[in-house]
């Protein structure tokens, strides 16, 4: 393996001046890893607990690219559903005037005209004071039809606007076409076969799930205010807490390694070296659309953008990548097969720290300085 002295040096800067409590960070070139080593801790309170290689992350909106876009993409190949078809004939809810042109290539490429976030949790809260709907099916199906019912906040293919709600509604539409939940048919569509072991949802409907899974090692998140608790392994969105754990935006937990066997899964399948989903489809989904201008949202995957993007400088125009709130992040250099993966806990204990947005850059610029790309 190559010395990145210097990027061990950032990391270890990361640690000391508070970006985050922890993290690892893996890089692959030509799907070989070149570099894979943890930083600080998993847990600071109520203990400090060492990071490791092979802690378990909540890796948030990774979710979109790790499960709900790959999972678009395998029923795009067994064709069960296409980039056109439009949500109307899923939800009913979407056919009215304003949602009937909407189709699942404008969710995927966040420019179907809904809103980013909605603190629907905070509504279930209020209900579960007399209905006890709060993180049960009730739950799920309540946030479903509240995301299936607002309005649009702009015009179908007009602008652009990263959306949690569009893939709340892309979960939605997986379920209804496979008749089963998002993660049974993640687990045995993706997870599975492509040996990540250690990737999953935590279905907090399951309780069986934790003590099957309580040899791992979490990466801590939020002291959360209102759980009133440390979240270790329970995932952090509030929402898709709300849902049971399972959703189309976020509750996927993962490590380094099983995010690099997926990532290099589809770096081969880009290349026409796998068959896990054909080239064509791959190649679309990590290719930026165009719908919008302005816009660098390809299908589920973003691509670096030509001002400031989270990639740095040095990653090529034929890139894609996505980020996650709790600080993890996966880019892919489609044209040199570098990938690099961050895997942070910056929201532990708290979501406040911002810290990661400018650090972000500055490792990613680090790395391939260090590999010897500029």
């Amino acid at each position: 393996m190559q010395e990145f002295s210097n990027v061990k040096n950032k990391m270890e800067e990361g640690v000391e001046k508070g970006v985050f409590p922890g993290a690892v960070l893996l890089v692959s070139i030509n799907n070989e890893i070149v570099f894979h080593k943890a930083f600080g801790f998993r847990s600071i309170i109520p203990e400090k607990k060492v990071m490791t290689e092979d802690t378990v992350f909540d890796i948030a909106s990774l979710t979109k690219v790790v499960a709900t876009t790959t999972a678009i993409m395998i029923l795009i190949k067994e064709g069960r559903i296409s980039l056109e078809k439009k949500i109307s004939e899923f939800i009913p809810d979407f056919n009215c005037e304003e949602k009937k042109n909407i189709t699942i290539r404008h969710l995927l490429n966040h420019c179907a005209g809904l809103p980013d976030w909605l603190p629907l949790y905070m509504e279930l809260l209020e209900k579960q004071k007399t209905s006890g709907d709060f993180s049960n099916y009730k739950g799920k199906q309540y946030i479903y039809n509240r995301a299936n019912k607002e309005p649009l906040v702009y015009a179908p293919g007009k602008n652009y606007k990263y959306s949690d709600i569009s893939f709340i509604i892309l979960g939605e539409i997986i379920e209804i076409i496979c008749g089963k939940a998002l993660d049974k048919y993640c687990e045995e569509k993706i997870f599975k076969p492509l040996f990540l072991s250690a990737t999953f949802y935590n279905d907090l409907f399951d309780q069986t799930l934790f003590s099957r899974r309580g040899n791992l090692l979490f990466a801590s998140t939020e002291n959360c205010p209102w759980r009133k608790k440390v979240l270790e392994g329970e995932v952090h969105d509030d929402n898709a807490y709300a849902m049971g754990g399972v959703a189309g935006h976020t509750g996927v937990f993962s490590t380094g390694i099983d995010l690099h066997r997926f990532t290099t899964e589809i770096l081969k399948c880009y290349s026409g070296e796998g068959d896990f989903i054909p080239q064509r489809t791959v190649k679309e989904f990590l290719t930026r659309q165009d719908i919008v201008r302005g816009s660098s949202w390809a299908l589920g995957w973003d691509t670096p953008s030509p001002d400031i993007s989270t990639s740095g400088h040095y990653f090529s125009e034929r890139s894609a990548g996505h980020l996650g709130y709790t600080g993890t992040s996966i880019w892919i250099d489609l044209e040199r097969k570098i990938i690099v993966i961050l895997l942070t806990n910056r929201v532990h204990p708290t979501r406040e720290n911002k810290s990661i947005a400018r650090f972000r850059p500055e490792i990613h610029d680090l790395v391939m300085k260090e590999i010897g790309v500029c």
